[in-house]
């Protein structure tokens, strides 16, 4: 790859990075600058999900207040999110992508609705069977192709936790990581990750990754919710559209 692209996926990384972390949305970048520098769908949703585990990673450091105390929620939905995300990886590489494109703006507008709501202050916490299961359903989703998927599992644990926002962006942050993490061992091995886009995409998101929770932190009241809520009803829009009527 010459300078140009070098850098241009560095800050498209960077770029998505901060979406990522904020908003859920890192894909929505990501996949059409790998689309635009000449790289195959397959092979760019690939390798932005090998290159999306660095987000989780500077995420995480830049999270450390809100994730403070959260050590055995995590230990114990970590697991769950990263089972979801090896199965997510399993079927994208061995079924056609049709029926998640016809589910995914469905299950992306409902879960928008829902974040849109005012938190009644009520959560049913983690050990619930049903919000497990919708954990594993939601990081099945961000393994195998995850655009928005961050929205869903903020609204997963939204009804799971009563918890702040920024303290629930944090802990889907690491969560949606684990899911991509154990994906994206998947297509290193199996997979035709182009590795040359990914290692300057993975920096950039490191670097977005990290810029992210220091604002969403500073996001007043429940509008971090709110943001999350109107750019998923986009997507899915947007998803709908193309999958329906393109």
């Amino acid at each position: 790859m010459i300078v140009g692209d070098v850098l241009g996926l560095l800050g498209t990384g960077v770029a998505a990075g901060v979406v990522s972390t904020v908003v859920s949305l890192a894909s929505i970048v990501s996949y059409p600058a790998l689309l635009a520098f000449g790289l195959p769908p397959l092979t760019a949703n690939v390798t932005n999900t090998v290159a999306l585990v660095f987000t989780a990673v500077g995420a995480a450091a830049g999270s450390r207040p809100e994730l403070a105390g959260e050590s055995r929620p995590m230990l114990r939905l970590g697991p769950v999110a990263a089972l979801g995300g090896a199965t997510g990886a399993f079927l994208l590489l061995v079924t056609p992508g049709r029926t998640f494109e016809l589910i995914a703006p469905w299950l992306i507008g409902i879960a928008s609705l829902l974040l849109a709501r005012p938190p009644s202050g009520k959560a049913r916490g983690e050990h619930g069977v049903l919000g497990k299961l919708a954990l594993f359903a939601v990081t099945i989703y961000v393994g195998y192709f995850g655009a928005a998927g961050g929205i869903l599992l903020f609204a997963v644990l939204s009804a799971m936790f009563a918890h702040p926002a920024a303290k629930l962006n944090a802990m889907k942050n690491v969560l949606s990581g684990l899911a991509n993490a154990v994906a994206a061992l998947g297509f290193a091995l199996f997979g035709p990750v182009d590795w040359a886009a990914a290692a300057p995409l993975a920096a950039g998101f490191l670097i977005g990754g990290w810029i992210g929770p220091k604002i969403a932190r500073r996001l007043p009241g429940h509008s971090l919710r709110y943001l999350a809520a109107a750019c998923g009803v986009a997507v899915a829009v947007k998803l709908g559209w193309d999958s329906y009527a393109g």
